[in-house]
């Protein structure tokens, strides 16, 4: 007797445990989706060497999927509210586990970075439509520890990735990284088959018009972060980049105000808990991912470290945001998601003033130091994303949960472009200038402390806002 996914469902269902399979599922393809990212940075010049090409063209096999994933993410997430978030689940899985294996044959250099983009936009399909998926499980409030554990798998994968990953490259090549990836893809996709069940479908138009100025304004301004570094600021190009993304993006605001189903209804920015989340974490992101990369150099240029024992040292952050993660996620049950987002965001920007303090040249600080900056960083992390994401999912529709979702993970990723951009070109490669790029993310993490004090508890929200979820 074959297996039908609407027994499956019942039977869990009747147990109670259906909202925690949803939950697995989505973290089984969360995993499968990041487990390739770390691996993939360090063995950018094996990839180099084998498929005869540089390591700056090689750098686009992670920047790229990164680029046109951010890129795509509204228009899926908008996909997902109007045709099902199953479905878009489904095919983003099938697409990236496709594209993952595919990716262990490719043949040069463009092969490899045109099947990682495929793979990463398809993939990043997966990202809005389960948490669409999970929030429609979960009650508002329990929404925190779900987004705990989420950010958990979230910071966990890439880690694992870089640890099992390792010792399989030096043993049987890169292309066993995309095998692995790819059945890690196939079986979360088999659970998700028989586990999740579909969403209503809504019966409206796509904003094709909105869709396509977005995606331009994303486009054109995350190309031009990305560039910033070898461009150099006042270069016309980069300046071209930005004024076109600008253009584009009044053009979408215009568009969103003239029709009837907007792709992304501009009303929800006057909602304070969809507003203050997406802005919080935008500006902590830019902080927590600028020091990510100079924390490298500070290690190197302080304390004169290998580059592979300042990469085992930076694990300290790691793990300090998985095992945070939860623990974010039950604050913001408990004390509420207001003040949960508050301690996260004050904790990065203590922990960047602590990475200034560590980088002066004439400090007395010491490798224990730098290890508490990290782990501050991690624990901030961990505390502050699962109740900022909590608080927006609950200040719009259930059937507007995947644009919204998606806005949230398009703007945490321009953050990111941001402050990396920014911190790095702070830098400028003199270690005598880590200081002052340490305490402009302090200054870009304070502001999201300031931002998060707009934030209302989810509560607050449900019993008092104007639109609450079902």
């Amino acid at each position: 007797m074959l297996l039908r996914r609407t027994d499956v469902v019942a039977a869990l269902e009747a147990r109670g445990r259906y909202p925690q399979w949803v939950l697995v599922t989505a973290l089984m393809g969360m995993f499968a989706t990041n487990f390739s990212f770390t691996i993939l940075t360090v063995s950018l010049r094996l990839l180099s060497d084998e498929l005869g090409s540089s390591e700056t063209t090689m750098a686009w096999a992670v920047t790229g999927p990164i680029l046109f994933s951010a890129v795509a993410l509204p228009v899926l997430g908008k996909l997902g509210d109007l045709h099902g978030h199953r479905r878009i689940y489904l095919l983003g899985s099938l697409g990236g586990a496709a594209a993952s294996v595919a990716t262990a044959f490719a043949w040069s250099a463009g092969s490899l970075i045109a099947l990682r983009i495929v793979a990463g936009v398809l993939g990043g399909a997966t990202q809005p439509s389960s948490m669409a998926l999970i929030f429609r499980e979960f009650a508002p409030r329990q929404r925190n520890r779900a987004m705990g554990w989420w950010s958990m798998v979230g910071a966990g994968a890439p880690a694992l990735g870089l640890i099992a990953g390792g010792p399989l490259v030096d043993a049987f090549g890169w292309r066993i990284v995309f095998l692995l990836q790819g059945l890690f893809g196939f079986v979360a996709l088999a659970f998700a088959v028989f586990v999740l069940r579909e969403t209503p479908r809504q019966s409206v138009r796509f904003d094709l018009l909105g869709a396509a100025t977005l995606t331009v304004a994303v486009g054109a301004s995350m190309y031009g972060l990305s560039q910033a570094r070898e461009l150099g600021l006042t270069s016309p190009l980069l300046l071209g980049c930005f004024a076109f993304g600008a253009v584009a993006a009044v053009l979408f605001v215009l568009v969103e105000r003239r029709v009837a189903r907007p792709l992304l209804p501009l009303g929800f920015f006057r909602e304070r808990n969809f507003t203050a989340p997406l802005l919080s974490n935008m500006l902590q992101g830019a902080a927590y991912m600028g020091a990510f990369v100079l924390a490298p150099f500070l290690l190197l240029a302080r304390f004169e470290m290998t580059i592979t024992a300042a990469a085992l040292f930076m694990a300290i952050r790691t793990v300090s945001l998985t095992i945070s993660s939860p623990v974010g996620g039950r604050l913001g049950e408990r004390i509420g998601e207001r003040r949960a987002a508050l301690l996260g965001t004050v904790v990065i920007t203590a922990s960047m003033l602590v990475l200034a303090y560590g980088s002066q040249a004439g400090s007395a600080a010491t490798l224990v130091t730098i290890g508490v900056g990290l782990m501050l960083q991690g624990v901030g992390q961990g505390v502050c994303i699962p109740p900022l994401t909590t608080a927006l999912s609950s200040s719009v529709p259930l059937e507007d949960l995947g644009i919204a979702t998606a806005s949230a993970r398009l703007m945490n990723q321009v953050g990111v472009a941001f402050g990396i951009t920014a911190m790095t070109v702070a830098y400028g490669g003199d270690p005598n200038r880590l200081p002052g790029s340490f305490l402009l993310g302090a200054a870009i993490s304070a502001a999201a402390v300031v931002v998060a004090l707009w934030v209302h508890d989810v509560e607050e929200e449900v019993e008092s806002g104007p639109d609450p979820p079902g």
